[in-house]
């Protein structure tokens, strides 16, 4: 499969594996932690037969399964004979780095070659030493935290550097509460407000007699204008930073004019500059439910 891109991640503990397999799950890879090494071309054959389903994988090989490393080679040779060519990143960090590190998390060393922190990182270099000869990319992560360890992979594995960010719209009622875990936030309480018209009142911002009403204000073709235009402006200083989701949401009184109508047109400019968008409305149902108690 020439479209395959087979990711092995191995390093020393407390270099950043755990920190690059969640870049690699964000970058949509099929990520499997601590991979015995003979499995790996069982795997890869499911791969090969997923049509294309799973074309992007990386695994974690290293210390923990120590017993397995002399394995590696072995299946190496075998993806070879399967025309796989994985590409090896190897994490490494100095010695008093790593110490302090485990020092930080009171993590034990996952080598109990001895009671001593630094004895066992000694230790840990000379066994991978080897798989680190093989390796096509080594970062070493001494003097990176994990936003520019972040960066530093996605420089090697991001497959389309100015396309990876999903936009999730999200538009809510106030009176319900604000969503959390949102990025960005737009209050359209200053909107005209279709609600108190008697003949929009119980239909939605999905409804084209609600936005042709929206759409006669000034006002409401200004607000989109202004809000695309930010967000156009910071999607880009997101996705350098390492952000793969921008969550983004807009909220009314109650969920169901205002906010809905403009989730939906930001979502139509946003898919015009071709990156992926989900609209969710929180709130409109609750609003439904409301109004048809209220029948």
């Amino acid at each position: 499969m020439k479209d395959l891109r087979f990711v092995i991640i191995s390093g020393l503990s407390g270099a950043g594996k755990s920190v690059a397999i969640k870049v690699f799950e964000d970058m949509e890879f099929f990520c499997v932690d601590n991979m015995p090494p003979q499995l790996i071309p069982k795997f890869s054959e499911l791969c090969l037969k997923s049509q294309g389903k799973l074309s992007r994988i990386a695994f974690v090989v290293d210390i923990r399964g120590e017993i397995f490393l002399r394995e590696l080679d072995r299946s190496l040779k075998e993806l070879e004979t399967m025309n796989i060519y994985p590409e090896i990143l190897f994490l490494e960090a100095r010695d008093e780095i790593i110490v302090q590190r485990f020092g930080e998390t009171r993590r034990k060393h996952p080598l109990q070659f001895s009671h001593s922190i630094l004895e066992n990182i000694q230790e840990e270099r000379k066994k991978l030493n080897e798989l680190k000869s093989k390796a096509n990319i080594i970062i070493d992560t001494s003097n990176l935290d994990p936003k520019r360890l972040n960066n530093e992979i996605r420089k090697y594995f991001q497959k389309d550097k100015s396309r990876t960010m999903q936009i999730n719209l999200i538009s809510f009622g106030y009176k319900y509460g604000i969503p959390i875990d949102v990025d960005l936030l737009f209050d359209t309480r200053f909107l005209p407000n279709p609600f108190y018209v008697s003949e929009l009142s119980e239909l939605s911002g999905k409804d084209e007699k609600v936005k042709e009403y929206l759409e006669r204000f000034s006002i409401t073709r200004q607000a989109i204008k202004q809000f695309f235009s930010l967000i156009d402006f910071l999607i880009p200083y997101y996705i350098k930073e390492g952000k793969s989701y921008l969550s983004i949401a807009i909220g009314c009184t109650g969920g169901r004019h205002r906010s809905v109508y403009l989730a939906n047109e930001l979502g139509q400019l946003i898919r015009l500059k071709d990156y992926p968008v989900f609209i969710r409305h929180r709130d409109i149902r609750k609003e439904e439910k409301i109004l048809k108690e209220k029948l």
